[in-house]
């Protein structure tokens, strides 16, 4: 399908976008199903408040009338929103008055094994680190390089998704995912005020937990907290939940606190 620049169709951008020269936006990854938009308000939500944070002038009502649009013609697949500060001559300082550019692009829904829902996935060790920096801690903004650097590290077939710690050696998230351990009946995830993407479904999993009367944790986490779970599992606004059976030399059966919970991601991402 399309893309579509600022609610029209188009298939180029201005070589002097910001993003495209800096980096300088955010982007939504939106899971599209019958022509509806999962969790949509959910990754307006992170848009604005990245917006806010950065400093982006952004209409977030006129952002989501084009995604209900562009969703209703894609019918199915992932549309990815990517919204930038807009086009400037060379140099960091934005033009004044420069207008933010919204960008659209559809493609299908990616073909991942069933496997990795029903029997979970193994995680490869990424020796990338996330560099440590509060202002940015979790934005999805469109400085990825540390990411590709570590979905680089490998090619096999038999990692599905790799494990990726900060510059102190702390657990944070997957390369493309956010990471949960279950223990002792307790929900725990990384604190992600120092690096990390706070991704949509782990904000929609954490807000659901206590009233299915689950304990939730957001803290600080080490390999040694890993290694010492109960169950492990990712999750992302795409796939929903998938189960880690394997890092290194530890293994985990799916569990069932992990299976409610992706019970709940997909009942979300089908609503």
């Amino acid at each position: 399908m399309h893309g579509w620049i600022d609610g029209q169709p188009a298939t180029a951008v201005n070589l002097q976008n910001r993003g495209l020269a800096y980096g300088d936006g955010l982007f939504e990854t939106i899971a599209v199903r019958a022509g509806h938009p999962a969790l949509l308000e959910g990754h307006l939500g992170r848009l604005a408040l990245g917006c806010q944070r950065l400093a982006i002038p952004v209409d977030i009502a006129l952002v989501r009338d084009e995604v209900l649009r562009y969703a209703r013609a894609l019918d199915n697949g992932v549309a990815k929103l990517i919204l930038t500060r807009g086009d400037s001559q060379r140099g960091y300082a934005p033009a004044d008055g420069a207008l933010s550019r919204r960008i659209l692009q559809g493609t299908p829904a990616p073909g991942y094994p069933a496997g990795n829902g029903e029997h979970g996935v193994r995680l490869y060790p990424c020796s990338t680190r996330l560099a440590e920096q509060p202002r940015l801690a979790g934005l999805k903004h469109l400085n990825r390089l540390e990411q590709v650097l570590a979905r680089a590290e490998w090619q096999d077939s038999e990692h599905a998704e790799g494990l990726m710690r900060d510059t102190s050696g702390r657990v944070i998230e997957g390369v493309y995912s956010n990471l949960f351990i279950v223990r002792d009946g307790v929900l725990q995830t990384a604190c992600l005020s120092r690096c990390g993407v706070a991704g949509v479904m782990r904000a929609a999993l954490l807000d659901l937990a206590p009233g299915l009367g689950i304990p939730v944790q957001i803290r600080d986490l080490s390999l040694s907290d890993l290694e010492k779970a109960d169950e492990v599992f990712l999750c992302n606004s795409v796939y929903g939940v998938w189960p880690v059976r394997a890092f290194a030399a530890s293994n985990w059966p799916p569990g069932s606190l992990t299976r409610r919970l992706q019970a709940v991601a997909q009942t979300l991402l089908d609503a």
